[in-house]
């Protein structure tokens, strides 16, 4: 089977036309057609078929298919590999992160490490918590910054930083003027919490379990830029993740952030990849970069 034929299936599988297929590769459309019937034929059985006037995969098509991006994805980082085994600085490494480590952490990594390797790329993805490690663990990403240590034990997970969490309240709050606060204290304040399929929201919950008291949820948002709004408009306390540097009794657009005491009260933010595929040689130079930075800013014991 010629890869490019099977290019052909996978987009068209994927909802692309014949007509943009044909594009894409400049071939002519019925060059298009011709080339996915001989794989039909040379598999056997029916791949696609026709609906209106777009062609969807048939159930054979689609377990095919399931096997085939696996495939494909292999023979790409076989090919990527080899280009940057002959020039190893100038790969692309594919990185996701949470939304909450795209303003400090992963801008700073790669802003170090493009010091010594400048003419490595990046693409860059934010993911959600739900998705959970699913970008390495599929192949969509080498590497991904997120503070949910992953369950799928296909995917390996180091921590880079322990980020202190801190009480976000409006500037005319009766504990703004603190430097820190225990939790507790702010037990009959209404809370503006993340949605329950964000880590964090799990972790605000146990603290305030452990505080002594359920919390009073006046709002749930899935954004944290949102939930920071609406503490600044006078409307709930938050828990949130304290700012890179030592300003943590500062405002923060104009909520104010107060370290919590309590012990539990941080995050563990971390590196992930996939044990089943072997990064790339950029990648696997930017993974020894970000622990090498991560062991040299810990604090010492």
């Amino acid at each position: 089977m010629e890869s490019e034929i099977l290019r052909y299936f996978q987009q068209i599988a994927d909802g692309i036309t014949v007509t943009e297929v044909a594009e894409l590769y400049q071939v002519s459309q019925p060059g298009v057609s011709r080339s996915l019937k001989r794989l039909e034929e040379e598999i056997g059985v029916a791949l696609l078929e026709r609906s209106g006037r777009i062609l969807r995969p048939t159930h054979a098509g689609m377990v095919f298919k399931k096997h085939l991006d696996q495939a494909l994805h292999a023979l790409d980082d076989g090919l990527a590999a080899i280009d940057e085994l002959t020039e190893p600085e100038t790969g692309t490494v594919r990185i996701a992160f949470q939304p909450s480590l795209g303003a400090w952490l992963v801008p700073s990594m790669i802003a170090s490490f493009r010091l010594k390797h400048p003419r490595v790329q990046f693409r860059l993805d934010q993911t959600h918590d739900r998705q959970g490690s699913a970008f390495v663990a599929e192949g969509r990403a080498d590497l991904l910054f997120t503070a949910r240590r992953p369950r799928n034990p296909e995917v390996e997970w180091e921590r880079l930083v322990s980020q202190p969490l801190c009480l976000a309240v409006p500037p005319d709050h009766r504990l703004a003027d603190r430097s820190e606060v225990a939790l507790r204290e702010a037990a009959s304040d209404e809370f503006v919490m993340l949605q329950p399929t964000w880590e964090l929201r799990g972790l605000a919950e146990e603290l305030c379990e452990s505080a002594g008291f359920s919390p009073a949820v006046a709002f749930e948002e899935n954004d944290m830029l949102v939930v920071r709004g609406l503490v600044a408009a006078g409307l709930g306390v938050a828990i949130v993740p304290a700012p890179p540097g030592d300003g943590l009794h500062a405002h923060s657009g104009v909520e104010r952030l107060i370290r919590l005491t309590d012990p539990a009260a941080f995050r563990d933010v971390g590196l992930a990849w996939s044990r089943e595929r072997h990064l790339l040689p950029s990648a696997e130079l930017f993974r020894r970069h970000a622990m090498a930075v991560a062991r040299r800013t810990a604090p010492s014991t």
